[in-house]
């Protein structure tokens, strides 16, 4: 477990940046302005989940291309890769459940580049592992205490934290997940919807190799994925209807082996859950607006989307090299970086991307989860059109890898 409390960096009631919530945004925005910025700069990241360190809850993430270069530049990456296994290709049926033949309708190269994948899988635990040992070793504070609360004055923004302490910043970001803190005391609305399916997850050991195929079954419930661990794994994200979803994690282990035995098959053999099962409420939301006075939001804070496209980590990543570098950019300059200009900056870059992702991926829920046999067809008469069109399949890999648009320094590799 890594050592929370820098001997170097004791507790200040004075910072520049206190970030609420130490999961990957928070971590990494707080390395990453520390990188930029340096000794006199003070970033607190402030979570309870630090007095524990990571613990493994069996959930694993697809860490897209662009996410990927901004841990190689803020220095994790190396420790990281030997525990991230490359996604090289990927495939798409869409079937029904007691269907015996499941056709491919699209596949996909995994590479954007000789020699780089779209996408690595990992186990959440081991990155938040490396960002934490990599904000002790910069000197980010790392605080164990969660915040409650904030208010305005004048060009700072006091922080209260669980234990009683405060802190005074000139910027406060909302990195506390979906149910923020943060931006409920900011009184900054979120508009969205339940989907009334959740999405049930846990590590499968198989007998054969998968040779870092990742495969999505489109069925009438929602979609089933195997995303490529290390070794003879596989995560699963499995979207059923919210009821069935709790039904299925509740049974016993003959009987939960069976139902993800239909949907898994046997392409790779026996098939063994090792890991926890869990189910998690699946839904849309984003925020009305990214920032408030003094304050950011980042990451699930700002955004929840469908997991269909395995993008909602990595748009929370993307809020992150944006943020870092308006702010890096504006104390080079002298300005106040909790300004307005600085955080509408951040939510010009932001705001676009995130709502054309939570459309795109509500849509495909929409398209995919239902069971009428005549939007089956039309989608797989689109698939199977996708497939012969190279240059459309290249355009949605690197939409998938995240280098499209504008991209932040970070997400090209690039230090701030």
């Amino acid at each position: 477990m890594p050592d929370t409390k820098p001997a170097s960096n004791a507790p200040s009631a004075r910072a520049d940046v206190v970030i609420g919530g130490g999961g990957f945004a928070g971590l990494a925005l707080g390395v990453a302005l520390r990188q930029a910025l340096g000794e006199p700069f003070r970033v607190v990241v402030a979570d309870p989940s630090f007095a524990k360190g990571a613990a493994n809850q069996g959930r694993a993430s697809a860490i897209a291309a662009a996410a990927r270069r901004l841990f190689e530049t803020i220095g994790i990456w190396r420790e990281v890769e030997p525990e991230a296994q490359p996604i090289l290709d990927m495939v798409v049926t869409d079937s029904k459940l007691a269907d015996v033949m499941r056709p491919t309708y699209l596949t996909f190269g995994g590479e954007i580049a000789p020699g780089e994948p779209f996408a690595h899988m990992v186990e959440n635990h081991h990155v938040v592992d490396a960002l934490m040992r990599r904000a002790t070793a910069d000197g980010v504070e790392l605080c164990t205490e969660a915040v409650t609360g904030f208010e305005l004055s004048g060009e700072r923004v006091d922080v209260t934290l669980s234990g009683g302490g405060r802190r005074s910043a000139r910027l406060l970001v909302a990195a506390d997940g979906a149910r923020s803190k943060i931006r409920e005391t900011a009184c900054i609305e979120s508009f969205g919807w339940d989907y009334q399916q959740s999405g049930i997850v846990t590590t499968v050991a198989h007998e054969r190799p998968h040779h870092g195929c990742a495969e999505e079954h489109f069925l009438p419930a929602g979609p089933f994925a195997i995303l490529p661990l290390k070794g003879n794994r596989s995560s699963i994200v499995w979207t059923e209807r919210a009821g069935e979803a709790m039904r299925i994690v509740a049974l016993p282990d003959a009987e939960f082996h069976d139902e993800l035995e239909r949907r898994f098959g046997l392409k790779l053999g026996e098939i063994e859950a090792v890991g926890p099962r869990k189910a998690f409420p699946l839904g849309l939301s984003v925020a009305r607006t990214f920032i408030a006075d003094r304050v950011a939001l980042v990451g699930d804070a700002a955004h929840v989307i469908h997991p269909i496209a395995g993008q909602g980590l990595n748009l929370g990543l993307r809020d992150v090299a944006a943020l870092a570098e308006a702010v890096a950019d504006a104390a080079r300059l002298g300005l106040d970086i909790g300004g307005p200009e600085v955080l509408k900056r951040y939510e010009r870059w932001r705001r676009f991307d995130t709502m054309t992702m939570g459309v795109a991926t509500d849509g495909l829920n929409r398209l995919f989860s239902n069971r009428s046999d005549a939007l089956r067809v039309v989608r797989d008469v689109g698939l199977g059109f996708v497939e012969r069109m190279p240059r459309m399949k290249e355009f949605f890999i690197r939409e998938a890898a995240g280098i499209t648009g504008e991209v932040p320094k970070l997400l090209r590799g690039e230090a701030l």
